[in-house]
């Protein structure tokens, strides 16, 4: 059982960081397409761009966390609470995009910062925000070194959110 001061430190950090933020968009009127190609300035190589932007895949950024631990593939994903066939998905398919619990799971499974988790997250698209209160917990676990999934999962369940 999670120790209920830790509860009250969650729901306290929760009220600290909870942004909740609006997005004002504004829509502008389409460029004209003979300035765009009369405008060399911008002309941008994609394919370039692409290569000089990309960083490595979830696949890439996973297994060299793993390697980094030092713990073997089957330890990190049973502490994930990840079945054998969806790991073995992740690790033989580069373009596959497992959900944003299972990979917070994994970054838990393997004891991550919260640093390390962000950049998880990212390879696989995804992102922690200050807006929502799932990810808040999130973060206070990850930077109380709270990484025991059953722990996780009461915090979740105490701000009524889904469970990993």
């Amino acid at each position: 059982m999670l120790n209920p001061q830790i509860l009250n430190d969650i729901e306290v950090y929760i009220q600290n960081h909870l942004h909740n933020e609006t997005l004002n968009y504004k829509l502008e009127a389409p460029m004209d397409m003979e300035y765009m190609r009369q405008s060399e300035s911008i002309t941008i190589d994609l394919e370039d761009y692409i290569n000089n932007h990309r960083k490595p895949t979830l696949n890439q950024v996973l297994f060299r966390l793993i390697d980094d631990s030092g713990e073997s593939d089957v330890d990190i994903y049973k502490k994930a609470g990840i079945d054998r066939k969806l790991f073995s998905k992740i690790r033989s398919n580069p373009d596959y995009r497992p959900s944003k619990n299972t990979t917070i799971a994994l970054a838990l499974a393997l004891q991550l910062d919260i640093g390390d988790t962000e950049e998880l997250l990212s390879a696989a698209g995804y992102s922690l925000s200050d807006s929502n209160v799932f990810d808040l917990v999130i973060q206070y676990c990850l930077e109380h070194h709270i990484h025991d999934i059953y722990s996780v999962n009461v915090a979740l369940d105490h701000f009524n959110q889904k469970c990993l």
